[in-house]
């Protein structure tokens, strides 16, 4: 039986934060799929769901075991679909886990699909999407939170919004 996870989010952009999350599940399960949600209730997105997609193919290229795929809907019923057993998340602290652990329960309870929790690194630990666009826009230098091609997109996309 292939052990597959699947990693869910919005990645709007993707960081060095997610891309950790991704490289450590890989080592745990057979197979990890990235699933690229649209999420009525994060508006405002930066970046298609094609164009994340892409962003993070380019992000896990080297890591054999990872593929990329787009998801509607809730995450079990994606997970029941590829006959995925896990959900990997990341936790940055406290209100992460909060927030994440009645959502994991009911999933269980639900589908029996359980989440595996990993805690960022410390590097990445105060890094989120938001934060980068935010500091972004206003001119903040995100380099060391994203993979070069992920910066000059971001670079190039809040330069066409500006204008």
């Amino acid at each position: 039986m292939t052990r597959r996870a699947v990693c869910p989010g919005s990645f709007d952009p993707p960081t060095f934060g997610h891309l950790d999350i991704f490289t450590r599940a890989s080592a745990m399960f057979d197979e990890v799929v990235v699933a690229v949600g649209v999420n009525p209730s994060k508006s405002k997105r930066l970046f298609t769901p094609e164009e994340r997609m892409e962003m993070i193919s380019e992000m896990t290229a080297s890591l054999g075991n990872v593929r990329v795929q787009g998801f509607t809907g809730l995450v079990t019923d994606f997970c029941v679909e590829i006959d995925a057993q896990a959900i990997v998340k990341g936790l940055r602290g406290a209100p992460d886990l909060e927030y994440e652990a009645p959502m994991a329960q009911m999933n269980a309870h639900m589908t029996g699909v359980e989440t595996v929790f990993l805690l960022n690194d410390p590097r990445w630990a105060a890094v989120s999407s938001s934060l980068i666009k935010e500091m972004a826009t206003f001119g903040g230098d995100v380099s060391a939170f994203l993979p070069p091609d992920v910066l000059a997109r971001l670079t190039k996309r809040l330069a066409e919004r500006s204008e």
